[in-house]
Parts: C-alpha cells; sequence; structure tokens
C-alpha cells in the first residue's frame, strides 16, 4: 500500500544517525500516488468514489461529494495535489483541496471554479466564506497543481506554482486532509501533505540510485557533488528541471495561467490563437494542418484534448518567446522542425508529445535559447530528434546559454540526435529509454558539457559521442553515471561538466525500470 502515514509527524524531529541525535527540520505526515489500486485510510462522502488508472475519480456530478483522510490532530502544513475537473454540471462549479477538516461541512479549501476563478475560501458548518480569489482558466481534463498551505492563522494556496492566494484566519487550528467536488466529476492523484510551509521537498541528484538487476554491467557511476546551493523542489505535475529555474524575470514555466482558455479546431483558429498578446491556454481538439513553422507569443499552454489532438504539416517556432507549455500534442509531417526553440527564447516546457516523421528535426534548441525541458516525450521513428546548437560558428550566441534538461523521453528506434550537443552547458539527459538507435545516442560537441545519467541504452551501437567529436565538430565533454547498457557499445567519456543540481532539484530513478516506465508513459494520451 503507498498510502502512508510517517513517523515522523512534526518539524522538529528528533532523528538517531549513527547514534547521534539530530534535529530534522520538516517531514512528511502523508502521501498517496493510488498506484496500489485502492483508497485505504480514506473516508468519502457524497459522490461516486474509485481509483482508476492511478487517480482517485470522483464520478457523480448532482452534489457535493468530499473524501477525507489523515490526523484531525494535524496543525501546521501544506497539502499539494494534482486536481482534474473531469466535467462541470451548470456554472459556477467547482474541484477543491481542502485542509485542516474538521468534519464534511467545516474546513478550509481552495477551489477551481467552472466560472475561471479560483477561490480561497472556509467552509463553517455548511456556510462558505470567501477569503481570497483571482482569474484562472480552468479547462476541463487538464490537470493543475493546487498546494494548499495551513500555517498559525495564515492560510495560503498557490495554482501550477503561480496564482497566490492568502488570508488570515483563525476559524480552525487543526484537521484533516481531502478533497471535494460541487456538482463536478473530477480526479485527484499525487496527494502529499508535508509539515513544511511549501511543497514537498525531493531528493536532489546526489542521492542517485545505483542500476541493480542490469542485463548487463554498466560503468562504474561517478558520485555526484553536493550541490553549492539548494534550489526549491517542483510540486508533482508542474515543469521541472531548467524549465522551472528562477531566471531571466520568471519564476519557472506556467504559460497561459491566468488567461482565458480557447478550443481551437480549425487552422484560423490555432494561428489567431498561438499570436494572441497575453496569457492564454489553448486546449486543441482533433486533427489541425498547418504549414511551415508558426510562431508562438509568450505566456502561452498548448495542450491537446484527448489522446488524438495533432498537428500535422507544420510546426511551432519560438522567436524571443518565452513561458510557453506545448503539451498532449501530436506532430505529424512537419514540412521541417516540428518545435523550433531559437532566439533567446526561454522558459519553455516540451512534455507529453509524441513526433513521427518530420522533414527535419523533431526538437532543435538553438541560437541563445535556454532553461527549457523536454520530458516524457515519444520520439516514434524519427530520424534527427533534437539538436542543441544550430552551427561549429555560433558559439558567440550559445555559449553561457543552452541550459537543458531531457528526461523521461522514449527514443523509439529514432536514428540520431538524443540530442546532437554544441556549446550546452549544462544538458541534463537523465532516466530516458534509447532503443534500437541506429547511428548514435548522445553527442557533446564544441566543448558542450553534458551529463548522462540513469538511462537505459538497449541495441545502441554508439551510445555516446565527445572526445572524439562528431562529423566536422570538435570534441566535447561527457560525464556519465549510473546509466546500464545493454547488447549496446561503450559511452565515450571526457572532460567534467556543471552539476544540474546547483541549479534545481531532481531524482534520479533507477535505470533498470526505464524500459517498463518510460514507454508506459511518455508520449500524448499519457498526461
Amino acid at each position: 500500500m503507498r498510502t502512508r502515514l510517517l513517523v515522523a509527524l512534526a518539524a522538529a524531529v528528533l532523528t538517531v544517525v549513527a547514534g547521534v541525535a539530530t534535529t530534522a527540520s520538516a517531514a512528511t505526515l502523508f502521501s498517496d500516488d493510488f498506484n496500489d489500486g485502492n483508497a485505504t485510510g480514506w473516508t468519502t462522502s457524497g459522490g461516486t468514489w474509485a481509483v482508476n488508472s492511478g487517480a482517485y475519480d470522483q464520478t457523480g456530478t448532482s452534489s457535493d461529494a468530499r473524501a477525507r483522510a489523515g490526523q484531525t490532530s494535524w496543525t501546521n502544513y501544506t497539502v499539494t495535489a494534482r486536481v482534474r475537473a473531469n466535467a462541470f454540471n451548470g456554472s459556477n462549479r467547482f474541484v477543491a483541496l481542502l485542509a485542516r477538516a474538521q468534519s464534511n461541512t467545516s474546513y478550509y479549501y481552495v477551489a477551481l471554479r467552472s466560472n475561471n476563478t479560483v477561490e480561497l475560501k472556509k467552509l463553517v458548518g455548511g456556510s462558505a466564506t470567501t477569503l481570497a480569489s483571482a482569474s484562472l482558466g480552468v479547462s476541463i481534463g487538464t490537470f493543475y497543481t493546487v498546494s494548499l498551505t495551513v500555517n498559525g492563522t495564515s492560510v495560503s494556496s498557490r495554482v501550477n506554482g503561480g496564482t497566490p492566494l492568502s488570508a488570515s484566519d483563525s476559524q480552525f487550528a487543526s484537521g484533516q486532509i481531502g478533497v471535494a467536488t460541487f456538482n463536478a466529476s473530477a480526479s485527484f492523484d499525487d496527494i502529499v501533505v508535508s509539515t513544511e510551509a511549501g511543497p514537498t521537498p525531493t531528493a536532489s541528484a546526489s542521492a542517485s540510485p545505483s542500476a541493480s538487476a542490469s542485463p548487463s554491467p554498466s560503468v562504474s557511476p561517478t558520485p555526484s557533488p553536493t550541490p553549492s546551493t539548494s534550489p526549491p523542489p517542483i510540486p508533482p505535475g508542474s515543469a521541472d528541471g531548467f524549465a522551472s529555474v528562477n531566471a531571466l524575470g520568471l519564476n519557472g514555466t506556467t504559460g497561459g495561467v491566468g488567461g482565458p482558455t480557447v478550443v481551437v479546431r480549425t487552422t484560423t483558429e490555432l494561428l489567431t490563437a498561438i499570436d494572441t498578446i497575453g496569457p492564454m491556454i489553448i486546449q486543441v481538439q482533433g486533427t489541425i494542418s498547418i504549414t511551415s513553422k508558426q510562431g508562438v507569443r509568450p505566456n502561452k499552454t498548448i495542450i491537446g484534448v484527448g489522446a488524438n489532438a495533432t498537428i500535422n504539416g507544420g510546426g511551432f517556432d519560438f522567436y524571443r518567446s518565452s513561458n510557453v507549455i506545448v503539451r498532449n500534442l501530436t506532430f505529424t509531417n512537419a514540412e521541417d522542425d516540428a518545435v523550433n526553440v531559437g532566439q533567446n527564447s526561454h522558459h519553455i516546457w516540451i512534455d507529453h508529445n509524441r513526433f513521427v516523421a518530420p522533414i527535419d528535426g523533431s526538437i532543435d534548441i538553438v541560437r541563445g535559447a535556454e532553461y527549457v525541458t523536454v520530458s516524457w516525450n515519444h520520439f516514434d521513428h524519427t530520424d534527427k530528434s533534437m539538436l542543441i546548437g544550430h552551427s561549429d560558428g555560433s558559439g558567440g550566441e550559445d555559449i553561457g546559454h543552452l541550459k537543458i534538461t531531457i528526461h523521461h523521453n522514449f527514443f523509439d528506434h529514432s536514428r540520431q540526435r538524443h540530442p546532437r550537443v554544441r556549446w550546452g552547458d549544462p544538458v541534463h539527459v537523465y532516466n530516458n529509454y534509447f532503443l534500437a538507435n541506429e547511428l548514435y545516442g548522445v553527442a557533446s560537441t564544441q566543448n558542450g558539457g553534458v551529463l548522462v545519467e540513469g538511462n537505459y541504452f538497449q541495441d545502441v551501437p554508439f551510445p555516446c559521442f565527445s572526445a572524439s567529436g562528431y562529423a566536422d565538430s570538435g570534441p566535447g565533454r561527457l560525464v556519465q553515471r549510473n546509466n546500464i547498457f545493454t547488447g549496446s557499445g561503450a559511452c565515450e567519456v571526457s572532460g567534467s561538466v556543471v552539476e544540474p543540481g546547483q541549479f534545481y532539484q531532481y531524482t534520479v530513478g533507477n535505470p533498470a525500470s526505464i524500459p517498463a516506465i518510460v514507454p508506459a508513459g511518455a508520449g500524448a494520451g499519457k498526461i
């Protein structure tokens, strides 16, 4: 059972390490990702509740429904969850996250409403009071990472790391956590309760596990130095890696949060939406054909509806753009690149997409772009999968930029560029599945700095190039650790690389699990 109440229940917990008592600064009180298929420990009132596909679903839409868990004695904590509205039955309905719940009719809560608002509220004996509110586009079928913090008389919330709301209220001093719906169906997942006033921390790079049960021995890992800084952890379901870093005036990548939500079904609707000034959540429905590469303005979330949303014939181009999320789309038959991140664009998150048969690259990240994360994508028999740094002569605009994270992607019989790197440092490639890549896996050239860790290479004749360069490009730097190589050649290493753990926190999963985990979770339709 994945639900767990940990022994450490307060911020000042004594922990015995090697016989010496030390003080821990925080603790995880509770977590449930529902991957065990049950909701043990939860009590419900109203609605129809069941665990489906690793999430806790409430499918009734005719009344109130609530589910609660945890201890009534909990006082100061943050509860974080991924929340998705699946249907609203009427106007001004909501889905919610609860804290300090005394009963089914008394608690604090943060509600995502069908009228595109988020509200911080309290319910006292069934009577609701709004403590704070803000505009927020709330889309059916989209997971939002919601946090609710109670600390003394302070009550605050965030959605996707932004849209902060806060208030002072002394109504409730302690209580359980919970989730709720009002005339709505919803899914709830990855629920974590921490005594810290913020998201629950994750392990840093230095805690990378070693490969186990490897089909063939992996190269001995190089210990990871402890980062000199302590970047903040990222809530589940939010942009992570370099896209999460506070830099260049942006504290992470939130896309179109705070703007209106539009559904696009035609070429004209899509091109109008991506060219609109200001934040916007753009939901792509069905197959939309475009030509060439079309520019995307800043502060956009472009997300497919369902499993089959498709961009055919063209792609997206980022020219001095920023804060854009591209998720849950299939790109087919692009005339050039499917996604081109260029000309000093930054804070771009490319997540859970599928790339099929582009004429040139699936993803190019070039010309001084930076703070980009490429995660959980399926490169389905592509040729040129990912280029970082467009030419051997581009050092003047690229050195000091091209900070990229590439994790949990499925490079499925794709031929080359996973990625091919010039100049970027660090480029962080971890927990990806490389399967039968005909030419090579990763190439670091032109003094690029690439960290390759926790990946699984299967039937890849040349997993890594670095010291020898590649094609006409000069040598780069590449460090590998904790990778598994099955039916594959050796990984060529050279030099040292800046540790990405200095910029953000991350957890490297056991590489032996990658062939099962990544194909099951990567690509469109798997958010």
